[in-house]
């Protein structure tokens, strides 16, 4: 573990979210010290309560105190509110604001950060880890200034009643920082182990409920069901070594205060010291009582302990890099001829390439089709003309210039994509039509696009219409219904440049047939690239790029491929012969 989030520097990397509600912080640092001092000054109040009240039958003087003592404790009592609350309204703030920012961050994080980290793990951070972090750290900010204070206070209280058996502190205090310094040590690894492994069982609980239906036919609920055992099994021994560990500091710590009291009771009995009965009770008292600040300042270690394994995972989420967008160009409309020139890229969880110095061009308005079998590099293609990932070696280019001199918001507007794998939103079907452009289109625009994508076939049978509901990632719909309130998406944007990967792939025939005639009437004056299984829907594509292992094997039209006898022809054999 970095030294950077360890111990104190915790705080140090919290303070500039702290800083902005200072003033919280000071009306809670100050309600925690007056609680001290008034948990300090009752021990006090014994001494002159034993000697001068009850010894002296001074019952005046006892009227006083026990005036006294009820203002103390309502003192107590408004101050601990005080610092709760000002804490807590802290720390709802402090959280607020890291999940924004951890929101924020992943919003803006190149797809290949989310490739490689489990959904469940990041779900983690900004749940869990927040909240932990936040947690830990108004804890030890509880502890670090009342506890501290609270012990001062007790030490000044056993100078006041007697400073020779006072003296007997001054043995306690060193073991109990290496055993502090100790338990601190082996909790920091446990920690971080058991945080890892929430990440663990929230990507099975994640993956469960997204492949519910795969299990049930492949009748694996006894295999996942293992799984998953074994996954919190090991969680439950993390809490357990946790439980351990921190459990540790009370009975050795109660072990050595009880040393220091018999150290005391030994001095008194063998008359070592002349000392009073209210001496001897508010020392004794306030020994008992430091056992307290004690054992708690040995928990801070504990507790700055979860904030700094905490505080690594997301600063590290924080510090992962974003998308790179130092493109200057802002694009209204692009002509839409688009050029790959010796193209090479590589997925980061594989060796070889997905393409190897691919070059081809697609003039402005024409039609292109990529055909290949599963894993040549088709959708790799379409996936790097909006940059969801950057290529190593070669050029894109966009009306003649390099994609990434553009701005990626302004480069992404110029394309409407429809992927092989549709989402959806939680919302309404209007909702995901006129996602992200809420403000920009009227109720007339999105009727005019579902029904150029055949959507509005089977919207106007619903209940609700337009307003119905979709459910998670439109569960509530058929795949077909699905996939045409995608294609609605991208015509209600109608933009210069389409990408249609696999987009009628979950249609029935007829939807398909008026899906496809309507695609076709779009595609006039637009630059569409389609990446079609069925040959059927791309025989009249300006030009057809037959993609094998990364690279253009065969050019041509419909036609033109069907003479040279070759990939395009085999395949289209096997459709139409089988």
């Amino acid at each position: 573990m970095s030294n950077k989030y360890s111990s104190l520097n915790t705080i140090k990397q919290l303070w500039p979210f702290i800083y902005p509600h200072k003033k919280a912080l000071v009306v809670a640092v100050f309600a925690l010290l007056l609680n001290a001092a008034t948990d300090a000054t009752l021990i006090s109040l014994t001494k002159p309560l034993l000697d001068n009240g009850l010894m002296d039958k001074n019952y005046e003087l006892l009227i006083i105190f026990s005036i006294g003592i009820i203002g103390l404790i309502a003192l107590r009592g408004l101050s601990n509110y005080c610092s709760t609350y000002c804490l807590s309204w802290l720390s709802g703030k402090v959280i607020a604001k890291f999940r924004q920012l951890i929101f924020d961050h992943l919003v803006k994080s190149p797809i290949n950060y989310l490739d490689k980290n489990p959904i469940g793990e990041l779900v983690t951070v900004i749940t869990y880890n927040t909240q932990l972090l936040s947690k830990a750290s108004s804890d030890a900010l509880i502890i670090l200034v009342r506890e501290i204070a609270y012990a001062i206070g007790l030490c000044i209280v056993m100078f006041y009643g007697n400073w020779k058996l006072a003296l007997v502190l001054i043995f306690v205090v060193p073991i109990v920082i290496l055993i502090a310094q100790f338990i601190a040590k082996k909790f920091r690894n446990t920690l971080f182990s058991m945080q890892k492994n929430i990440g663990t069982i929230t990507t099975a609980t994640d993956e469960m409920l997204k492949g519910h239906k795969e299990i049930l036919i492949f009748n694996a609920q006894k295999y996942e069901k293992n799984n998953f055992y074994s996954i919190n099994k090991i969680f439950r021994r993390s809490i357990l070594k946790i439980v351990l560990v921190s459990g540790l500091s009370t009975p050795i710590i109660q072990l050595v205060a009880t040393l220091a009291l018999g150290i005391i009771l030994f001095l008194v009995a063998n008359q070592a010291l002349d000392i009073t009965p209210g001496s001897f009770t508010v020392v004794f008292s306030a020994m008992v009582a430091v056992m307290r600040p004690l054992r708690e300042l040995t928990s801070v270690h504990l507790e700055l302990q979860k904030g700094s394994v905490a505080c690594e995972s997301l600063f590290g989420l924080l510090n992962s890099p974003l998308e790179e967008d130092n493109g200057k160009i802002s694009l209204d409309k692009a002509e839409g001829s688009i050029e790959f020139r010796h193209v090479t890229y590589t997925y980061p969880t594989r060796t070889s390439p997905s393409l190897n110095k691919i070059s081809f061009k697609i003039k402005q308005g024409e039609t292109v089709a990529l055909v290949g079998r599963s894993g040549a590099g088709k959708s790799t293609i379409v996936s790097l003309i909006p940059r969801f990932y950057d290529i190593e070696q070669g050029e894109i280019l966009l009306d003649g210039i390099n994609i990434k001199n553009y701005t990626l918001k302004s480069l992404r507007n110029q394309i409407g994509l429809v992927s092989q794998k549709v989402h959806l939103f939680n919302g309404t079907i209007a909702d995901n039509i006129i996602y992200g452009a809420k403000n920009m289109y009227n109720q007339q625009d999105i009727i005019k696009a579902a029904t150029q994508a055949n959507a509005m076939e089977f919207i106007d049978k619903l209940e609700y219409g337009l307003n119905t509901q979709v459910g998670d990632n439109g569960i509530l719909l058929s795949g077909g219904q699905r996939q045409r309130i995608a294609i609605a998406r991208v015509l209600l944007r109608n933009n210069p440049i389409l990408i249609f990967d696999e987009a009628t792939s979950a249609l029935d025939n007829e939807s398909e047939r008026l899906v496809q005639q309507a695609i076709e009437n779009l595609q006039k004056n637009r630059t569409s690239i389609i990446i079609a299984h069925r040959l059927s829907t791309i025989e009249n594509a300006d030009r057809i790029l037959v993609i094998d292992d990364g690279k253009v094997v065969e050019e041509g039209d419909h036609k033109t491929l069907l003479l040279k006898k070759g990939i395009y022809t085999h395949m289209h054999q096997l459709q139409f012969n089988s």
